[in-house]
This record gives C-alpha cells, structure tokens and sequence, in this order.
C-alpha cells in the first residue's frame, strides 16, 4: 500500500457515494448510463472471485465487499427502484461491442490461462472502457449535470492515481503488470477530453458539456 493507491481508492470510493447519494436524493437516475453501470458491476463480480478463497487484508476484503455491492446496487437502483427516469433513449451505446472484443482479448493475453485468471484480465479490459456508454450519453444529450461531472472527476482521478502507484511500485518493489499498466492507460487518456472539460467550466461554476 503506498499513499498513491490509497488516495486512487478513495477516490474510486467517492465516485460511488457521489453516484448512489445523487440517485437516492433525487429519487432519478437521469444522465446516468446504466450500460457503463452493468459494466462495471460485471468488472468487480469477475475481478473478486478470489473474496472467499484468498484473503490478503481486512481493508483488502472490506474494498472487495464494497465494490461488488455498490455496483449491483447501483443497477438495482437504475432498472428497477428509479427505472422510470432512466433515459434509454440517450443511453444507446452497444455495449456487446465492448464486452466480447474485450473477452475474447482476456483469452488471447493474459498472465496465466485459467479461468480465475482470465475472468481477472476481461474485468481489467473491460473497466478500462466501461465508462465509453456515460461519456457517449453525456455527447448525445450535450451536457451533464454538475453531481454527474463530479461522479465522472472522481472515477478518472482514481484510475489517474493508479498510474502513479503503479510507476511507485515499479520504482520502489520492481513490480510491473503491464496488462494493467495498459489498460489503466487506455483508460485514463479516455477521461482527458472529460478532464478539461471539467476544469475549464464546471470548477467556474458553468455546466459541463462535451461537443456533439
């Protein structure tokens, strides 16, 4: 654990409250993907599968616990508590052409072919995209709301912070992981365009949009 992580983990953590205390308060889940939703709630189920059979800490497990729930919370939330304000319409990314490229990539490369490993490298592929539905939403509609930027901010300051833990651990515990070195890259540079969006208008106080 290095401060870069647990910052990049909190910042994941606040991602997650923003989004469900944004829901629950408005009683709505309007701006919001549920396809980048499933998506991620199909990373953190194929990531921890390990969460009964390896444990490495309490933080470790209680992480785990949470992202699993949260998520699947998240599209309970959106496609049956709030589904009457979920916009369909807008939310019109195929996502199938995001998850079986991403399969059948995490069977072609990846650490160790079995199927704990595999499912492990399909979850790191496929939340490196994951978050192309919401971006393509806020595009369609033009804008987003201002809790919905700050949700955005944080999922991609989180994954932002991995980078740097991860160039901390190569320097300082000679670890390198280059499928999730890749990856989070992958990921990051898709929150770019969002990233300075984000600073140049929604921390002045104006709305966020993205161009059509």
């Amino acid at each position: 654990m290095n401060v870069f992580r647990l910052v990049g983990d909190m910042s994941h953590l606040l991602a997650i409250l923003i989004l469900m205390a944004k829901m629950w308060k408005t009683r709505s889940c309007a701006g919001i993907s549920g396809k980048s939703q499933i998506m991620f709630a199909l990373v953190f189920c194929s990531r921890y599968l390990d969460l009964f059979t390896s444990f490495i800490s309490i933080y470790n497990t209680a992480m785990k616990v949470f992202f699993i729930t949260s998520s699947i919370f998240t599209v309970y939330l959106m496609f049956f508590k709030f589904k009457a304000t979920y916009d369909s319409n807008h939310d019109s990314f195929r996502m199938e052409f995001l998850i079986v490229p991403v399969g059948g990539l995490a069977f072609l490369v990846n650490h160790d072919f079995t199927p704990v490993e595999i499912l492990w490298t399909f979850s790191i592929y496929l939340e490196s995209v994951a978050i192309l539905p919401q971006l393509f939403m806020v595009s369609k509609t033009g804008e987003a709301e201002t809790i919905t930027s700050h949700y955005l901010f944080a999922l991609g300051s989180y994954r932002a912070l991995y980078l740097l833990n991860w160039v901390y651990r190569y320097y300082f515990e000679g670890f390198f992981d280059l499928i999730a070195v890749v990856a989070g890259c992958v990921q990051t540079i898709l929150y770019c365009d969002f990233f300075y969006l984000y600073i140049t208008k929604v921390l002045k106080g104006k709305k966020l949009s993205l161009p059509a």
